[in-house]
């Protein structure tokens, strides 16, 4: 796949670096162009730009790996770059405020504004549950199970393309239903991420095996 990374931070590094590893044709993207080639030559992405170029590069797949204050704005002034009926955009931001919670409370969610300010763009909400030391193992398989990633979408073939990128890392992808599912999937990772770093808990405690969850 043509895979676009917008960013250079952690998580684009970390799947960018996975991706690259899979056999995929990567190209970083940041306002800065000069991290961009630094972050592209350690994952062994053979080209690097700027924002534009990314999302130009990506006609499979565009990684949006900004911050959530920035992100709808970066995916707004690529808009027109981005609509195209072949091109998935994978939000992975996480809208957490301090206090572990939702800046995006009474409101859209994260990947519904990301969606609005590109509408003619197909947005899956994907691996934002995990911290990015965890998409840089090789793979993620915790006790023989391999991390199973929740994705929310819309579009058919867009969700084809994320459950291939979630396997390329060794994982086994999650239906999560629709778009406007998506602000579960960032509530609870709002919760989670309270539980792991404000009180240090294990919060995989927290849910039972399916067998005991009353589902049968």
């Amino acid at each position: 796949m043509r895979i676009g990374i917008i960013g250079t931070g952690s998580m684009a590094e970390a799947l960018g670096g996975q991706w690259v590893r899979a056999g995929h044709d990567v190209l970083v993207g940041g306002r800065d162009t000069g991290r961009a080639g630094a972050l592209a030559e350690r994952i062994g992405a053979r080209q690097a730009g700027n924002l534009r170029d990314a999302a130009e590069h990506g006609a499979d797949a565009v990684l949006l790996a900004v911050p959530y204050a920035a992100a709808a704005g970066v995916v707004s002034g690529l808009a027109g770059t981005l609509a195209n009926r072949t091109r998935t955009l994978i939000d992975c931001t996480n809208p957490v405020a301090p206090g572990f919670i939702l800046a995006t409370q009474g409101g859209p969610s994260a990947a519904e504004r990301i969606a609005a300010a590109a509408p003619d763009a197909h947005v899956v909400k994907a691996f934002n549950l995990c911290h990015e030391s965890v998409w840089r193992l090789s793979p993620p398989v915790f006790d023989g199970r391999p991390l199973a990633v929740p994705i929310c979408g819309d579009d058919a073939q867009a969700l084809d393309t994320v459950r291939r990128l979630v396997r390329d890392l060794g994982c086994e992808p999650l239906n999560g239903g629709g778009l406007d599912r998506a602000a579960l999937l960032e509530a609870t990772a709002a919760f989670l991420i309270g539980l792991w770093v404000g009180e240090g808990a294990d919060a995989q405690a927290i849910a039972p095996p399916v067998e005991y969850a009353g589902t049968r």
